[in-house]
């Protein structure tokens, strides 16, 4: 079996849920029925500097929220399925958009509906508070929970297993480098 920093190697492409990764799994509501979410600062940092290695992040959800739309927006995301209730069929399609294999890509999940995903990818996240099975089956498991630096953590991982990790953080060491990412 391949070692799982071979397998980061690899990684164009990560694949994240929204509750329980990207957040802490909780929702909240307004009096007006709006749905209100809470995301990691480091987190969104970290997809940054994932994005600017020119690795490709995809978010897959279950649930639909205006929320998500806009985080994404915010980021720099283009591949957002929401409302996927089989998550597989909306893997299978960014598969084809990005003309990836499944060895290409790192999934992060939290939950039962990622299974299928966790199980197919080429190498897999999860987070400590993740349902069991998730775990079992996860090739790491975060130090970090969700929403609160756990998507961080992944991205610099695979930053550092591609060794990008100095490349697109040394701006912020040497800020008049010109090959700074």
């Amino acid at each position: 079996m391949m070692e799982k920093i071979e397998k980061a190697k690899l990684i164009k492409l990560l694949v994240l849920d929204v509750d329980g990764v990207m957040t802490d799994g909780g929702i909240l509501y307004t009096a007006d029925g709006e749905e209100i979410k809470r995301f990691d600062v480091q987190d969104g940092h970290g997809i940054k500097l994932f994005l600017r290695a020119g690795i490709d992040v995809a978010i897959i959800t279950g649930r639909r929220s205006k929320v998500v739309d806009i985080r994404a927006a915010d980021l720099g995301i283009e591949l957002v399925y929401q409302k996927a209730l089989k998550k597989t069929g909306a893997y299978e399609d960014i598969l084809q958009k990005r003309q990836l294999t499944d060895a290409q890509v790192a999934v992060m999940g939290d939950d039962l509906p990622d299974l299928p995903l966790v199980r197919r990818c080429g190498l897999s996240f999860t987070v400590p508070d993740a349902v069991e099975e998730v775990k079992r089956e996860a090739d790491i498991i975060t130090k970090r929970r969700g929403g609160r630096g756990a998507v961080r953590e992944a991205c610099e991982y695979i930053l550092k297993a591609q060794d990008l990790w100095d490349r697109v953080t040394q701006r912020y060491y040497r800020p008049d480098d010109e090959n700074c990412l």
